[in-house]
């Protein structure tokens, strides 16, 4: 445990080691979601209205705040919303927007990885899960990396995100179709329109930070460390097992806000206050020699690391991030085998916040190769609406069709098939 102090000399504990994160993270009662529990509050040691700590640690209607039966009702949803796609589909989506990225730069012979792969892939993906059309998927990073930073504009780029997210609550309000938001709006749990519209930021950017983090950092072990990559090529480790490794070594959040004390208690020699905050330090937690006494001793096979948190409150979407950097970083690397770092390795640069170390860019080289077609695929249809519930050209970007016959029945390919056989 260790006394730190957050932007504008906001106080807290840092958990550094293995146990005593699991510990914090599994004791609901004595460590609490709820950010109101924080006497920081009231003493006025946080501007609430200005800091950019507060999209991470201020409170928000959803599961990572909440705690017992209401934590339990909300995470029941999230965890449908997510569970409804299996990974064979989501690996199609993955697959046509990774070779889209890959189209976009592979006859140039050199590319920026995080710029233009890493950093577009998650996004582009989760807005499709969510149910938001492709071209929010720019502004969105842009936003999202904002926030994660810290920076003066945090709290404009928080409200953007949510902007935006409320547009497509109003959108699907009114056209539901099999994506997350639905499926958020339709579950018993009875979610509000606010709870509906701050899961999606939840899922939206923790989804994506942490893994756009994992894909750079899984890419840049593959182009500067010679056993890293003999071990993929040679078979000695696969892909999700690469992947895992890079968990262990460098999580792709860093540190996780935060619990808050409910009462007196000792924590790793340290005496904790009622009141208190602590955020879990889960790249120091994984580290620990506790558990591993030789950081440098291979533990692919193992996921008992710290990197999507533990307890009740652990990552519900870790699973979608896991398959979107295997199947990303498969396809890159099976597209251009012959990738290799364009600069030298002391000039890659990171860009650190209080809870990750992002890496700025990752410029390659291989051999120029032409654009490979493939399939486009198509939403699946939205259930049809009674008039009365179309929504508005303003409220999200529907179809031409879809706003003048709403109810129209859509003809299924084996009919269309019937007839062409008819005709002949």
């Amino acid at each position: 445990m260790a006394p730190v102090l957050l932007d504008g000399d906001v106080r807290a504990w840092l958990v550094l080691g293995y146990l005593e994160n699991r510990d914090v993270a599994s004791r609901s009662t004595q460590f609490s979601r709820d950010p109101r529990t924080w006497h920081g509050w009231k003493s006025g040691e946080i501007d609430a209205t200005t800091s950019p700590l507060v999209p991470m640690i201020g409170w928000r209607p959803d599961c990572v705040c909440a705690d017992g039966e209401e934590h339990q009702r909300l995470r029941g949803a999230v965890t449908a919303g997510l569970s409804q796609f299996d990974q064979r589909g989501i690996r199609r989506h993955i697959t046509r927007f990774a070779h889209q990225l890959v189209d976009d730069f592979c006859e140039t012979g050199k590319a920026e990885l995080v710029g233009q792969f890493t950093e577009h892939l998650p996004m582009l993906v989760l807005t499709h899960l969510l149910g938001m059309p492709d071209e929010y998927g720019p502004k969105l990073v842009h936003a999202a990396r904002d926030l994660f930073k810290g920076t003066e504009t945090s709290l404009a780029s928080n409200a953007y995100v949510l902007e935006t997210l409320d547009q497509l609550v109003v959108a699907k309000r009114a056209l539901p179709g099999q994506d997350i938001a639905s499926v958020l709006m339709a579950h018993p749990a009875g979610l509000t329109d606010e709870e509906v519209q701050h899961h999606l930021r939840l899922i939206l950017l923790a989804g994506y930070e942490t893994t756009a983090n994992l894909m750079s950092n899984v890419l840049r072990m593959v182009v500067t460390d010679p056993r890293f990559r003999g071990s993929l090529a040679g078979g000695q480790m696969t892909l999700p097992e690469a992947v895992e490794q890079v968990l262990w070594d460098e999580p792709p959040l860093m540190v996780c806000p935060g619990r808050w004390a409910t009462g007196d208690t000792s924590l790793g020699g340290q005496e904790i206050k009622a009141g208190d905050m602590l955020l879990l330090g889960l790249a120091a937690g994984n580290v620990d020699q506790v558990v591993r006494p030789d950081p440098s001793t291979r533990v692919h096979h193992n996921r008992a690391h710290l990197s999507f948190s533990a307890g009740a409150h652990e990552c519900p979407g870790q699973d979608i991030g896991r398959v979107i950097a295997d199947t990303g970083i498969d396809i890159l690397l099976t597209r251009l085998p012959d990738i290799s770092l364009a600069v030298p390795k002391e000039e890659l640069t990171w860009r650190s916040s209080t809870w990750s170390r992002h890496l700025t860019s990752l410029p390659v080289k291989f051999a120029s190769r032409s654009p490979e077609a493939h399939d486009v695929l198509t939403p699946l249809p939205a259930a049809p609406l009674p008039s009365s519930s179309i929504p508005t050209a303003s409220q999200w970007p529907v179809s031409e069709r879809e706003l003048s016959h709403p109810t129209e029945p859509r003809t299924s390919w084996r009919a269309r098939l019937r007839r062409l056989l008819r005709r002949r």
